[in-house]
């Protein structure tokens, strides 16, 4: 391997960079408009982030909270699954607050693979999902999703299974394709999972920003799934305040005794007063929620109806903050040289799906753009690209 460091363990060079962090170094250096990193450009509730600011000015979480989160964050966690979904939480058992959504995943796999296990993922998917499965030093199974719909080839998902399989990855809505599983399609993947005794995490950090009719379904809530699931969290999705890293896994007592076992020795402990700050966000009423969708919809038919317009075939986004396209209609083939382009001629940057696969060329073709930004810089954007066409 090419620029390989001396010093990093070999399970690791492969993920030395990040395609994230190529092409936002690529935005900055050419001032473009960055639609690649899925992060919000305006901060959420006012509500919320005062309850930060007398958390601090009262003291609470100025020094470390408890080990394993707030009794009052873990209190509302546990109350808005069931309020939402129906889904019976033991607070004192069966959450554990983690530094962001990120650490959740990792102190997850972390604990529950041993080496050359197997952990089976839909891709495309998240970069540091294959990371974290090579930390654990377990091995990635890629299920490929339709090359043309994006959507999952859950009939693919047994024909993956061997004697190492361990963990099933799941994310809905998932990220980066937009795509909200089904119910049917959850109860296919429900099926085998119980079917090969697999332990399912299911990363759900974008539980609420879903659109039209394409309501989350948490796997867990679904027949014999509570006592094999793994579910993850996410406060800076939900809020837009993904700076203040406050995430959390939620499941059986045993698995998330895992998970807290090893969490500890990580961070320990973090996030003091926003802890505080997202347990009174939790409990906000169900008007915020429908109206932080209505809000992101409204940039999701923004930017899709341009770039459609603009010639691109969109794949309807049903959630999270990305939509993706197809590049062929435009003449291009290749994800990352349409991307470099979009940065130097156009002053736009997006991701490349085949940078967030184990098989690139099947994905090549797709671009994926977060609209999760103010509609005066998707404007912006859409006005850049339209220039001139990419050829």
């Amino acid at each position: 391997m090419e620029n390989t460091n001396p010093f990093l363990v070999e399970r690791m060079q492969a993920h030395r960079t990040s395609i994230f962090g190529r092409m936002s170094g690529l935005a900055n250096e050419f001032g473009a408009i960055n639609l690649g990193q899925g992060f919000p450009d305006t901060d959420g509730p006012e509500f919320v982030r005062q309850a930060a600011i007398d958390a601090i000015s009262a003291g609470r979480g100025n020094q470390y909270p408890p080990v394993h989160g707030v009794p009052e964050l873990r209190q509302a966690i546990a109350s808005h699954q069931q309020s939402f979904y129906d889904m019976d939480v033991d607070w004192q058992t069966e959450v554990v607050v983690t530094t962001g959504a990120s650490e959740a995943l990792q102190s997850t796999f972390l604990a529950l693979i041993e080496p050359g296990d197997e952990v089976l993922i839909f891709e495309p998917w998240f970069d540091i999902y294959q990371t974290g499965v090579a930390l654990a030093r377990g091995i990635t199974v890629g299920v490929p999703m339709d090359p043309e719909t994006l959507r999952p080839n859950v009939s693919e998902l047994e024909s993956r299974i061997t004697s190492r399989s361990k963990v099933l990855l799941l994310n809905s809505p998932h990220n980066p394709t937009g795509i909200v599983f089904t119910r049917t399609e959850l109860q296919t993947i429900a099926a085998t999972a119980i079917k090969h005794n697999l332990i399912v995490v299911s990363d759900e950090a974008y539980q609420h920003i879903w659109f039209d009719n394409h309501a989350h379904i948490p796997i867990a809530t679904l027949e014999g799934m509570h006592d094999r699931t793994v579910t993850i969290g996410s406060a800076g999705k939900s809020f837009s305040f993904t700076g203040w890293k406050v995430g959390w896994a939620i499941g059986p007592s045993e698995l998330i005794a895992a998970v807290r076992t090893v969490r500890q020795h990580l961070t320990y402990v973090s996030s003091g007063p926003f802890q505080w700050a997202i347990a009174e966000g939790l409990q906000l009423e169900d008007s915020y929620w429908s109206e932080f969708r209505t809000e992101m919809q409204a940039k999701r038919d923004l930017l899709s109806s341009g770039l459609s317009h603009l010639g691109y075939r969109v794949i309807p986004s049903e959630g999270t903050y990305f939509v993706c396209t197809d590049i062929r209609p435009l003449g291009y083939f290749s994800g990352t040289e349409f991307c470099e382009t979009l940065i130097r001629e156009h002053g736009v940057a997006a991701i490349p799906l085949s940078g967030l696969s184990g098989n690139a060329s099947t994905y090549n073709h797709f671009v994926r753009w977060a609209f999760c930004k103010k509609p005066e810089v998707l404007n912006d954007a859409l006005s850049r690209l339209a220039k001139k066409t990419v050829t």
